[in-house]
């Protein structure tokens, strides 16, 4: 009897050690799945119109895994995996990695939060929430313009093999990405790296970046391709139910073939308007202005967004947004960052739903 009670008082103190280790550590399952049906004209190259069921048309469908442990003294051990998918077909969205978004795991106190591994790059993470359209997938061009016919000079959004930190201290947000190029003989070679700073007062955000992507030398010390990004972006509170948001980037694109340098400049800006609880509207222009492109003929392309949403929850919205793409000199332009371009102009309409968990 007595060691009947002493194998009862046992398992009992090791339930209780467990459980206040659990309480120690935190770890939730997260995601969004975001579907819509669209239609888009000049979807192919004799301009026929097409409807089709869109994938992350708002935001990207995902399903990720995060996670602290306390280690003491107001440190704590981090981690984050994360994978994008397509709802339409069931597919990665980054076809062939399993956490194409977020691999990465790290320290946070209060210096701040530095990970390792995949994650996103300081530019995209102190100029994305400057975007009206909300890191939309589909009509929104801050990650990436949708000039197919000219170029996209684009921004440095996901990468692999990389070190970033972030910390907050005050009104000041502070951040940096190294990404390694991983080539034996030049660390230079395929790396990549970001600055940012980031202020914030009351109803107006500024944030600012610098990053550079290098490319990879066709023979060791033969010399890369160097594009060079600086971003500005600011946001103003007007009223509760009134914001702005602007931005702007320059790009430069230095070639190792010493060919001109390609450049451009992007801005964007637009409005959320919150008419109720539960109702919310927003219009957006994205314009790139092209130089140096071979043949002289710009594509200096411009798109206008808008987009209704209505809060079903917290959790579920419903939401219709429409688009209208411009290219000059006849130069091919499309909606989307990803798809083809088949037309100097390109009109679609998305009628969706989304649900976070």
């Amino acid at each position: 009897m007595t060691r009947k009670y002493l194998a009862t008082a046992t398992l009992a103190a090791l339930g209780t050690i467990a459980c206040g280790a659990h309480a120690q550590t935190s770890v939730s399952v997260y995601g969004l799945i975001d579907t819509g049906v669209e239609y888009v004209n000049n979807a192919n190259a004799s301009k026929d119109g097409l409807f089709r069921l869109s994938s992350g048309a708002m935001n990207t469908s995902r399903i990720g895994f995060r996670g602290t442990e306390d280690l003491g003294g107001g440190l704590k051990a981090v981690f984050q995996l994360e994978n994008g998918f397509k709802t339409d077909t069931g597919e990665f969205d980054s076809a062939g990695l399993l956490f194409g978004r977020q691999a990465n795991v790290g320290l946070e106190g209060s210096f701040g939060r530095i990970v390792a591994g995949r994650s996103y790059s300081t530019t995209y993470d102190f100029i994305l929430p400057f975007d009206p359209m909300g890191y939309s997938g589909q009509y929104s061009w801050v990650t990436s313009a949708g000039a197919t016919g000219g170029r996209k000079d684009g921004m440095l959004t996901n990468l692999p093999n990389m070190l970033k930190y972030q910390g907050k201290f005050g009104g000041f947000k502070l951040g940096a990405t190294y990404g390694f190029g991983e080539v034996a003989g030049s660390n230079g070679d395929s790396a990549k790296y970001a600055l940012g700073v980031g202020y914030e007062n009351g109803p107006f955000r500024i944030a600012a970046t610098f990053d550079r992507v290098n490319g990879a030398a066709a023979t060791l010390g033969s010399g890369y391709d160097k594009a060079t990004s600086i971003h500005l972006a600011g946001d103003y509170q007007v009223t509760s139910n009134l914001g702005l948001d602007l931005g702007y980037r320059n790009y430069k694109k230095t070639l190792a073939s010493n060919a001109p340098d390609l450049r451009s400049d992007f801005f964007w800006g637009g409005a959320t308007y919150k008419v109720t609880p539960v109702v919310t509207l927003i219009g957006a222009i994205y314009y790139q202005d092209i130089k140096n492109v071979a043949n002289g003929k710009d594509a200096d392309p411009i798109m206008y967004s808008v987009r209704g949403k209505y809060a079903l929850s917290k959790r579920t919205d419903l939401y219709l947004s429409a688009a209208y793409a411009k290219a000059k000199n006849q130069q091919l332009v499309g909606l989307s960052r990803d798809d083809l371009a088949y037309g100097n102009s390109q009109t679609g309409v998305i009628a969706g739903i989304q649900h976070r968990f």
